[in-house]
C-alpha cells in the first residue's frame, strides 16, 4: 500500500549537515522537473524578495523564508521524517514507531511538495517555503508543473497496490489517477467528520485542524498494525478492527474515481 500525504507549512530547521543532493532524492523520474522549479524558487527569491512574497503569498514578517529558499543549494539538509513537523506529524510520530512499523513507512509513504513533487520519509531536503498553489513567473502554477512527471512516475510507484491519499486539495491536484482506471480502483481517499448531539440530532460536519490529527493516527495504526489491505473495502474493515468507525463515502464503488471513506469522530 502506498500512502499520500501533504506536507506541513511547519518544518524543523537542520543545524548542520549536508546539502541537497538531488541526484540521491527517490523517484528520479522526477528530478529535471524538480531542478526546473528549483532553479526558478532561487532564483525569484534571491533576486527581489517583494516580488517572491508575493508569489508565495508570505508577509513581510516572514521574509527569513525568502532569504531561506535562496539558499537551498547550499542549506544542511536533513531526512523529510524529521523535517515536517505539523499536526499530521506529530500525530503521526514517526521517530517514536517501532522498528517494523518504521520500516513499513519508509517503504510505505510518499509526502507531497510544491518543490519536490514528492518524498520519501528517508529523502534529505532543505527547509524551505513553496506551497502546491504557488504559481511561479516562468512555469506557472505547481499543479500543472507536475501533473505529467507524477502521472508517469506514481502509477510506477504504486505498482498493483492500494493507494490510500490522505492529501488535501491543493496537493492532490498535482496527480490524480485517471478516471475509471485500474488506479482510480485502488484509490481511496479519506474524509474525517465531527459526529455530536443537537437536541437529540445527530450533526455532523468537516473538520480541519483535527482532520490532521485523525489522518496522522489512522496511519500511524495502520504501520504499527503490519496489515497490507489491498482493496478499499479490506482498508474499511482493517480500520474498523483498530477502532476506527468508518463509512463508506459518495461515489463508493463506482470505479470512475478513487473511493472515498468517511471516518468518524465524536472527540476532537
Amino acid at each position: 500500500m502506498l500512502v499520500l500525504l501533504p506536507p506541513s507549512e511547519g518544518k524543523a530547521e537542520p543545524r548542520g549537515g549536508a546539502p541537497l543532493d538531488l541526484a540521491a532524492l527517490s523517484l528520479p523520474g522526477l528530478t529535471p522537473a524538480r531542478e526546473a522549479v528549483l532553479d526558478e524558487l532561487i532564483a525569484l527569491c534571491s533576486a527581489d524578495q517583494v516580488k517572491a512574497r508575493e508569489v508565495l503569498g508570505l508577509s513581510e514578517r516572514q521574509s527569513g523564508e525568502i532569504t531561506k529558499n535562496a539558499a537551498l543549494r547550499t542549506a544542511p539538509a536533513l531526512p523529510a521524517a524529521g523535517l515536517y513537523t505539523g499536526v499530521l506529524y506529530d500525530a503521526l510520530g514517526l521517530a517514536s514507531l517501532p522498528p517494523e512499523a518504521r520500516a513499513r513507512a519508509e517503504r510505505s509513504l510518499l509526502v507531497f511538495s510544491g518543490l519536490w513533487g514528492a518524498l520519501r520519509i528517508t529523502d534529505r531536503v532543505p527547509s524551505y517555503r513553496c506551497p502546491g498553489g504557488v504559481r511561479l513567473p516562468a512555469l506557472g502554477g505547481l499543479a500543472g508543473h507536475w501533473r505529467g512527471p507524477l502521472g508517469t512516475v506514481l502509477p510506477e510507484a504504486a505498482g498493483d497496490g492500494l493507494v490510500l491519499d490522505l492529501r488535501s486539495s491543493a496537493y492532490a491536484a498535482l496527480w490524480k489517477p485517471a478516471a475509471r482506471s485500474a488506479a482510480a480502483r485502488r484509490t481511496v481517499t479519506v474524509r474525517v467528520l465531527h459526529s455530536r448531539l443537537v437536541d437529540g440530532v445527530e450533526r455532523r460536519s468537516v473538520v480541519s485542524h483535527f482532520n490532521k490529527a485523525t489522518k496522522g493516527r489512522m496511519v500511524r495504526s495502520l504501520l504499527e498494525s503490519g496489515a497490507d489491505p489491498a482493496t478499499p473495502e479490506e482498508l474499511a474493515d482493517v480500520l474498523r478492527s483498530l477502532g476506527h468507525r468508518v463509512e463508506g463515502g459518495a461515489g463508493a464503488g463506482s470505479g470512475a474515481t478513487a473511493r472515498r471513506l468517511d471516518v468518524v469522530v465524536t472527540e476532537l
